[in-house]
């Protein structure tokens, strides 16, 4: 197992790449709380299925945009497993238009959750790495944040943030043997993909050199990877995932 009794943090860990993610690291022998903000029935499911593994769960009703309440998050899991290893800042949202049409309220909203977001789990459990000399931050940042979308200016805008953010962080606590990476995904086969237009789906499949739609596992273990030993050696580093897209 790669992550054998390590605990971890994913923030909306209750359905899609979040889920997924739980669900690996769990499968990899870890301990795993994350937060949600709607979808409890959906939480509540996912915590009874770690536990039918043996492995334990803590689940939180948190917006990542409250410093405060993050924070107790980040208290509470140290409090009930007496340690921290791993934070994943997977909690982002979308709100798609044209620069034009865009409200203020569209474009903070969007830079609070994805982008705030993050930086408050890191703000809240650096200290705590820092101190037992080791820790793991993965980010999930996009495409959209390396080649920038149409209609996603605030999206691409806080994705693009992500990837500085990490990237400046590796920098900062590389010595105190804290690894930061990011993680950018394409078009993964989610709720959001399988909202989309019939027409626009096939466009965007001719864009991609592999020809389909990416899974919610592959994002998943390239995750557990960087949050195992295996990738000791790697911070500072975002990996694509997105079937060629963006090269």
């Amino acid at each position: 197992m790669l992550l054998k009794d390590k605990v971890a943090i994913v923030t909306g860990g209750s359905r899609g790449i979040g889920r997924a993610i739980v669900e690996e690291f769990v499968r990899e022998g870890a301990n795993v709380a994350f937060n949600f903000l709607k979808s409890e029935e959906k939480a509540l499911e996912l915590k009874k299925e770690i536990e039918k593994k043996g492995r334990k769960a803590l689940i939180f009703r948190q917006d990542v945009k409250d410093y405060e309440a993050i924070k107790v998050m980040v208290e509470g899991i140290r409090s009930e497993f007496g340690r921290l290893d791993i934070i994943v800042n997977n909690a982002g949202i979308l709100r798609d238009k044209a620069l034009m049409l865009m409200e203020e309220q569209d474009w903070e909203d969007v830079i609070a959750t994805n982008l705030s977001g993050a930086f408050n789990l890191i703000r809240a459990s650096i200290v705590t790495f820092m101190k037992q000399k080791s820790g793991n931050i993965i980010n999930l940042t996009s495409v959209a944040g390396i080649k920038g979308m149409p209609r996603q200016v605030n999206y691409s805008a806080s994705k693009a943030g992500i990837i500085g953010l990490t990237k400046s962080l590796a920098r900062e606590v590389g010595s105190y043997n804290i690894r930061v990476n990011a993680i950018a995904p394409g078009y993964i086969d989610t709720d959001m993909v399988k909202d989309l237009k019939e027409n626009f789906k096939k466009e965007i499949l001719k864009a991609i050199p592999l020809g389909r739609f990416g899974r919610s596992e592959e994002v998943a273990r390239v995750a557990s990877f960087l949050a195992s030993d295996q990738a000791k050696y790697v911070t500072g580093q975002v990996i694509t995932i997105d079937g060629g897209l963006a090269m």
